[in-house]
């Protein structure tokens, strides 16, 4: 049996998870139709979301997870072969076989992982107040600086360029209160100030560049086995908020670029949302409304997405129905309202006429669980009782040594390690323009090269404040100068456009045209 189980956990077609009466599988062909894990602190979450990234890892998969706590660090290094793995192990007629699996790690601070980082364009009005936590009004001023931001082609970067473009709707309030609504200064004045405790918090490290570019999350091996993301979130979870928009901005960012592939033999990608309740917690209908959008459309994508919590009415019902492959750990009824919870989990499992799910569910040892996975054409299977098998890796964090082993080797070293500063972008722009112009005075017949771009040299100069001592600049210039990717048709023409090209990425795309956002307001990367 033991044979049977390894041999088809390797041929990609399924994963072994565990084993009770029956062995439990995961179909790798359904794994797209996204699950849940579940189950009180200390009760085996960790272990069985390193069970189920080793698996798909092996399959050819790509992971992203969040660790929280440091534990799944361990799937980078070779498992121990102890005691309590072999007796487990040997239990369910499973030969123990130590691995290991190519890991990156990622830290939006930068400190035990790569850093990852967006621009503020990126990320969109709509996570953005949810991060700063604005109301209804604040909420509304934001999406207008966007807007104006937008409309003329400007991306907005960093933190600079956003309290810039700010700063210039609170000057022209007025203005744009006739075009698009109430503006006032005093609201302008409040979400620059919750910006600062965005930034006290360490917002302002995840915006910048270079940003993130997702295909980096979805690489395999020299071995064909995907490679395991780890987010190391133990600092970002000391701001809730903060963590869960950013993972909510990764599958936002994600549904807007894969392309469409139906259902896949195995996913393009499985991402683990740990501590999922903080995705929910507060969230405005607007929101959770493009939360459900997203997460009923991304597995056409190949995402697979699971979500990590203590109980499944941690998660909206919508949601809840669309998690087709569970796994739900013990949970605790010591009062009322844990009693009403135990028998609200145990109701969404497909009963099984063996098994009292509310009762077992609080009699699961450590490493046991209640399972039911999709088979078929993506029926829910019978509630099963099972013990999870052992990981293949270690159980328990790595050493800091031999995580920055683990770096050194990475293959996206260098490429997100250093802050590219990309203010002078306007200056390289304004000097490639005026280096095509011949001076204002020289001959005006085709051979001098004056006349009209010796015009808009000297526009472009005005606009970005090259050509006025720094202590000069007006706020249009200084928001020219702070939002560095920015050249629009009415300044520089077809000029503009091909030095756009030149000097291509997001600039060269955004030069002349307003931006398209997304379902969750992200700036599509077309």
């Amino acid at each position: 049996m033991a044979t049977s189980e390894n041999k088809m956990a390797d041929t990609g077609e399924k994963i072994f998870i565990g084993r009770g009466e029956q062995p439990a599988w995961l179909t790798l062909g359904l794994a797209n139709r996204h699950g849940l894990v579940t189950g009180a602190t200390g009760t085996g979450k960790t272990v069985s979301l390193q069970v189920m990234a080793e698996g798909f890892a092996r399959a050819g998969v790509p992971v992203f997870a969040a660790d929280i706590k440091g534990d799944l660090s361990g799937i980078a290094e070779v498992g121990e072969a102890k005691d309590f793995i072999l007796k487990r192990a040997t239990a369910m007629g499973l030969a123990f076989q130590p691995d290991q699996f190519s890991t990156v790690f990622w830290d939006v601070f930068g400190e035990q992982g790569h850093p990852v980082r967006a621009t503020v364009s990126e990320m969109g009005p709509l996570l953005l107040s949810r991060m700063m936590d604005l109301n209804d009004v604040q909420e509304g001023v934001l999406n207008i600086a966007f807007r104006v931001a937008d409309e003329q082609g400007l991306l907005l970067l960093d933190m600079k360029d956003l309290r810039a473009i700010l700063s210039f709707v609170a000057e022209h309030a007025a203005d744009l209160t006739t075009q698009y609504g109430n503006v006032s200064k005093q609201t302008v004045g409040t979400i620059q100030r919750q910006l600062l405790v965005l930034e006290n918090q360490g917002g302002a490290k995840f915006f910048g560049e270079p940003a993130l570019a997702l295909k980096d999350f979805m690489k395999t091996d020299s071995d064909g086995r995907g490679m395991v993301n780890i987010l190391v979130a133990d600092r970002l979870m000391e701001s809730p908020r903060l963590y869960a928009t950013f993972l909510l901005w990764m599958l936002s960012e994600l549904f807007e670029e894969l392309p469409e592939v139906g259902d896949p033999p195995k996913p393009k990608l499985v991402f683990f949302f740990d501590e999922a309740h903080l995705l929910f917690n507060d969230a405005p209908k607007a929101l959770m409304d493009k939360i459900e959008q997203v997460v009923r459309l991304i597995r056409s994508k190949g995402v697979g997405v699971y979500f990590v919590t203590q109980n499944p009415i941690d998660v909206p019902d919508k949601v809840l129905a669309q998690l087709g492959n569970r796994v739900q750990h013990a949970l605790r009824a010591f009062t009322p309202r844990d009693q009403k919870a135990v028998a609200a989990a145990a109701q969404t499992f497909r009963p099984n006429p063996k098994l009292d799910t509310t009762k077992v569910i609080t009699e699961l040892g450590k490493g046991e669980a209640l399972v039911s996975f999709l088979e078929g054409n993506g029926t829910p299977a019978m509630v099963e009782r099972v013990m999870v098998r052992p990981p293949a890796g270690r159980i328990g964090p790595i050493t800091p040594e031999e995580r920055k082993a683990i770096m050194s080797k990475s293959p996206v070293k260098g490429k997100y390690d250093t802050t590219v500063d990309s203010e002078s972008a306007s200056e390289m722009l304004q000097k490639r323009v005026a280096g095509t112009a011949a001076p204002a005075d020289g001959p005006a017949g085709g051979g001098g090269g004056g006349g009209v771009l010796a015009q808009i040299g000297a526009i472009v100069g005005t606009i970005f404040g090259t050509n006025v001592k720094r202590g000069k600049l007006s706020t249009g210039q200084v928001i020219a100068r702070s939002v560095t990717r920015t050249v629009t048709n009415q300044v520089a023409g077809n000029v503009a456009a091909s030095v756009g090209k030149s000097l291509g990425g997001a600039m060269g795309s955004s030069v002349g045209r307003a931006l398209v956002r997304g379902a969750l307001g992200g700036l599509l990367r077309r």
